[in-house]
């Protein structure tokens, strides 16, 4: 006899995709409540599939972040194109994410992609507290001219405006399923994976220009004594002596403050005391390398 329970419970995946810099890890991380992807004002930041699950009494949605959909420059910009577009696949239910103004030849691109896909697509409008809600419908019918959208809901991932609306509609349309998570996990990410992605976010933050997309972080040691006290020892990657330079600062300055502020968050993801450090190497031109991209996970 199948339990009533499981027998009404529902589950499957829901990808989020976007132009880069649309609020798609801001909006990851408020369904969570917890913070699971980088989340800064420049675009392209999220580079790898970040698996965020969400468990409620009756449902468990698993949701996958992908980096925006851009016109690639180097092998990285590629994997991380490919990576998204994979996301379109075999998935319940796709969340494109807009900010809320016409539609652009970098959204045109995305809206001819869906039509090659069967999954159900919601249009989520973001950022609407920047607009007037008298300029609200004349935009929804307007995106209603591309794409016969299943929903069409304005949200602000930042102030979790229409999020529950948002979830409550996901629900409705996710298939009956097993529960693929305990209740307790909320990301398929390794330890070391949010670690390097802390790391890269004040790294991102605190420096200016190209310096962030020329970084990668590669966390080199982990030990835990006995104290419980966890060493890490991290290295980050950047393309010219320049960058290195920048990175490390006057007397080590801006190095000491990405480090600082990331311990901080480190600390608080791994609930325990952690002596962080950080080492500036150069790897030229990595985001061209094929080795490279593969030793550091990208591919």
């Amino acid at each position: 006899m199948v339990d009533k329970e499981l027998k009404d419970f529902r589950s499957g995946y829901v990808s989020i995709i976007g132009r880069p810099n649309v609020g798609k890890s801001t909006l990851l991380n408020s369904i969570l409540g917890e913070k699971i992807a980088i989340v800064t004002p420049k675009p392209q930041t999220t580079r790898n599939r970040i698996i965020g699950i969400k468990t409620v009494p009756n449902a468990q949605i698993i949701f996958i972040d992908t980096p925006g959909i851009h016109k690639p420059k180097h092998k990285l910009g590629e994997t991380m194109v490919k990576t998204a577009l994979e996301a379109l696949r075999e998935v319940d239910i796709i969340l494109f994410m807009v900010e809320p103004h016409e539609i652009g030849s970098g959204d045109r691109f995305i809206i001819d992609l869906l039509k090659r896909v069967q999954s159900l697509v919601f249009l989520l409008i973001n950022k609407i507290d920047i607009i007037k809600k008298s300029d609200l419908l004349p935009l929804i019918d307007h995106f209603k001219e591309f794409y016969p959208f299943k929903e069409i809901i304005p949200i602000s991932a930042l102030k979790k405006d229409g999020i529950e609306l948002l979830m409550n509609s996901i629900y409705d349309y996710l298939p009956y399923g097993p529960k693929y998570y305990p209740d307790e996990i909320i990301t398929d990410q390794l330890e070391r994976f949010m670690v390097s992605e802390i790391i890269r976010e004040k790294i991102t933050k605190k420096t200016e220009e190209e310096i962030p997309y020329s970084v990668a972080v590669e966390v080199a040691e982990w030990k835990e004594r006995e104290d419980g006290v966890i060493t890490i020892k991290s290295n980050i990657y950047v393309e010219r002596e320049g960058q290195k330079g920048i990175i490390i600062g006057k007397k080590g300055s801006m190095l000491k403050s990405i480090g600082t502020a990331a311990r901080i968050d480190i600390e608080r993801l791994l609930n325990t005391k952690v002596f962080l450090e950080l080492w500036v190497k150069v790897k030229k031109d990595w985001r061209d390398d094929k080795r490279t991209l593969e030793e550091l996970g990208y591919t």
